[in-house]
């Protein structure tokens, strides 16, 4: 199967390996972050290319607030200035930019700029690029709850499910996980119920268009059953 601009998918990535990226090469961690925003910024371009239109990435997850704080202060200002960099260009490209996850343990500047990047961009028809910034499947999960608990609806599957931060994004077909491991690590739990899973030993930085194409290429080879027989979905009953 080839992919086209024409398909639909949306594709989920944890970008897993920015770190020992850059211990291999005796360089601190936040080069390795670095390195990691400019293998994502190759992806967001090739994307609607490979008939993705629906991109959603675990950036920062609600555990790593438990790392070094120079690595966590220097992330937080990465986004910060990667938000007003990339802004700009992502919207001239029609990119609609969301950000999931908890954002009062957040500085006003980078909550601000989160605000402002999804204002700016939310009108926009092109892919759709879900970024995951301190989150937590859990939390997503709960947070759904409290949804519904301030809303005074009863507690449903259908209703928990249209209540998740994460949507209106449909669930993922594919989750990518670079890095070598082979866990979610509490990413898109939920969602990932029925989601291909693709695991690539390459480090984030290292993961380009040509991985993506790999990963592509060996999700078409599955068969989604979504709990029926391989003969059902050959008659398409």
């Amino acid at each position: 199967m080839s992919f086209t601009a024409s398909m639909s998918l949306h594709v989920a990535i944890v970008m897993d390996g920015n770190g020992r990226w850059a211990t291999q090469r005796f360089l601190p961690r936040l080069a390795g972050h670095k390195q990691g925003f400019e293998a994502l910024r190759r992806i967001v371009r090739v994307c609607p290319t490979r008939g993705i239109d629906t991109l959603t990435v675990f950036a920062f997850s609600s555990e790593n607030w438990g790392r070094p704080a120079d690595e966590v202060d220097g992330l937080m200002e990465m986004l910060a200035n990667g938000l007003a960099k990339e802004v700009p260009q992502l919207h001239q490209d029609g990119v609609h930019l969301r950000f999931v996850g908890e954002r009062n343990h957040l500085s006003a500047k980078v909550q601000k700029g989160l605000q402002q990047a999804e204002e700016l961009t939310a009108a926009n028809q092109g892919l759709h690029f879900n970024v995951c910034f301190n989150y937590g499947a859990r939390w997503e999960i709960a947070e759904g709850v409290r949804r519904l608990q301030a809303n005074g609806e009863a507690i449903s599957e259908t209703a928990l499910d249209a209540a998740l931060p994460l949507r209106p994004s449909r669930d993922p077909d594919l989750i990518i996980r670079t890095g070598g491991e082979y866990r979610l690590s509490n990413f898109l739990l939920w969602q990932a119920a029925y989601a291909e899973l693709y695991f690539s030993s390459l480090l984030w930085p290292e993961f380009d268009e040509k991985a993506l194409d790999a990963a592509l290429h060996d999700f078409a080879q599955r068969e989604r059953r979504y709990g029926k027989t391989s003969e059902q979905v050959r008659k398409g009953s």
